[in-house]
């Protein structure tokens, strides 16, 4: 859990950074969010990206 928080945090840091305000930037924080959230999981074993969608 612990690094899929960072990756989550460290997505919207991204998103700031990138741009700020607007539609764009909350779709951006989001964006960013959820693929920080994922390679979090990954780095925790929660989820598997080394198969890459084959199975």
């Amino acid at each position: 859990m612990k690094h899929t928080r960072t990756g989550i945090l460290l997505g919207l840091a991204l998103a700031f950074a990138v741009i700020l305000g607007g539609w764009t930037g909350l779709v951006y924080a989001l964006v960013f969010s959820i693929v920080g959230g994922v390679i979090g999981a990954h780095l925790d074993g929660r989820v598997d990206l080394g198969r890459g969608g084959r199975g």
